[in-house]
């Protein structure tokens, strides 16, 4: 044998045959085990016998994807949505609802006893939502004059004209988008609305943006609903044409009368973010409201509001519960966003100091004290770690409880630094990541004990899962 196909040889990825899915892993993945190695692979679920063609060989596991399914497991139900398995949402849809809990139950469970190593008590039954579909009250939409092109268009070698798109990205390819027609995310009239505006772009041959050459017109389609029954539109331009602007936004004014909010921004920007940007008000107000417990909260074009509103609820009122306020209590609320755990809690509590890095949410967030005629709350801007020294504690009172609810990558260590020195009685920890959350306990873990835990699902169709956890001195 020569020394080149020696080499060849060796460089092949393995084909294995018959393999027995046997359970859900890391980022959803499903999990085989080919003698001692574990193999991960997507769009299969524990009971499938498969063959699997690898694709990345690592020292301790191997990813692979599905080249032949031999049995479908018992537990199979079909996919709801026709982009199943090319757009890169609800990839659980194969697993039926309460398997999707029973698993992510599972994945708290693994995640703090093996990242975080610490003792745990007994885990709560997760909350299920009540909602499996149309949960979402956000979602983002890109326009692309690069479509993704199914094999069968590309097998049939037919001549293709329609190139424009407005939908998700396909995962893993920046520049290539799928054309929604229908998404199960968010109630109407989202697709009402991103359908009419496709439709309209493409009758009156309005340019759809090039991410490559960076180029076009229509560049992003953000849609927000609120369980109040309000609808808010963003357009995002990559370049001002005010005569098509205007036409496309008098066009969607009239075709949907009963929208509350209709905003547009020129983004001339390399990235898609518009946080940075200022946006304009077309028509109506520039924002809508959520409610609950008859709270009202503002929602504007860059405010961050939990996406599945009926779970916020649910979630909110854990945290609220694991606090235990009597009402004599400073509470400070970290990372607070808009303000809506602190104004949540302020009734029970004596005062409550939100802190959050973005100015404009601290803003939002004393609008919507006010809106509620809450007078209990302050609200502080800035870098978390450095606002969290003794001078503001002296200034605004030793917290009894933190309410801590970061972003997925967790606390900074300065961060938990701060929180071990100020010492409150009891943390509670909202987490949309329980990996970033159990490494944060076991830092925690110094001086307080994990006294409950209690898992929220607020992303049916998906592996992601929240999980709050009590921690008390010990």
């Amino acid at each position: 044998m020569s020394k080149i196909t020696e080499v060849a040889r060796k460089k092949k990825k393995p084909l294995y045959e018959g393999i027995t899915i046997e359970d859900i892993g890391a980022e959803g993945k499903a999990l085989a085990r080919v003698g001692d190695m574990v193999v991960f692979t997507k769009y299969a679920i524990p009971g499938d016998v498969v063959d699997l063609q690898v694709t990345k060989k690592r020292k301790k596991y191997q990813e692979a994807f599905v080249t032949t399914f031999h049995k479908y497991s018992k537990d199979r139900v079909e996919p709801f949505c026709e982009h199943f398995g090319i757009c890169g949402g609800c990839k659980w849809q194969l697993l039926p609802y309460d398997k999707q809990l029973l698993f992510k139950q599972n994945q708290v469970d693994n995640q703090l006893k093996r990242i975080g190593k610490i003792e745990i008590p007994e885990i709560a039954p997760i909350l299920g939502s009540e909602k499996e579909t149309f949960y979402r009250n956000k979602l983002e939409f890109t326009f692309s004059n690069k479509r993704w092109l199914s094999f069968e268009e590309i097998e049939n070698n037919a001549e293709i004209k329609d190139f424009d798109a407005l939908g998700f990205h396909i995962p893993g390819l920046f520049d290539k988008i799928i054309t929604i027609n229908k998404c199960w995310l968010q109630p109407e009239p989202s697709n009402e609305i991103r359908n009419f505006i496709y439709k309209y772009a493409v009758k009156n041959k309005l340019e759809f943006f090039d991410i490559r050459a960076q180029v076009g017109f229509l560049r992003n389609l953000i849609i927000r609903t609120s369980s109040t029954g309000e609808t808010m539109i963003i357009l995002s331009f990559y370049r001002e044409d005010e005569t098509a602007r205007v036409k496309l936004l008098e066009a969607i004014k009239t075709e949907f009368p009963k929208i509350k909010s209709l905003l547009y921004v020129i983004n001339t920007k390399g990235n898609d973010t518009i946080t940075d940007q200022k946006i304009e008000l077309f028509y109506g107000t520039e924002y809508i409201l959520e409610e609950m417990e008859g709270l009202k909260f503002k929602i504007g074009p860059k405010s961050f509001y939990q996406t599945n509103s009926a779970q916020a609820y649910n979630l909110y009122k854990v945290a609220r519960d694991f606090a235990g306020l009597n009402g004599t209590e400073i509470v400070y609320d970290l990372y607070t966003g808009t303000g809506t755990i602190a104004n949540f809690v302020a009734k029970n509590a004596k005062k409550v100091i939100g802190i959050e890095y973005v100015p404009e949410a601290i803003e939002d967030a004393k609008q919507n004290s006010l809106l509620n005629n809450i007078d209990n709350t302050l609200f502080f801007a800035g870098d978390m770690k450095l606002v969290l020294d003794n001078s503001f504690v002296q200034q605004n009172g030793q917290p009894d409880v933190i309410i801590t609810d970061p972003p997925r990558a967790g606390m900074h260590a300065d961060v938990i630094g701060a929180i071990l020195n100020i010492s409150p009685e009891k943390i509670v920890y909202v987490s949309c990541n329980p990996a970033t959350q159990a490494r944060d306990l076991a830092l925690l873990d110094e001086i307080y004990k994990v006294e409950k835990i209690q898992p929220v699902d607020m992303f049916p169709q998906t592996h992601h899962v929240e999980n709050v956890v009590l921690l008390v001195k010990k």
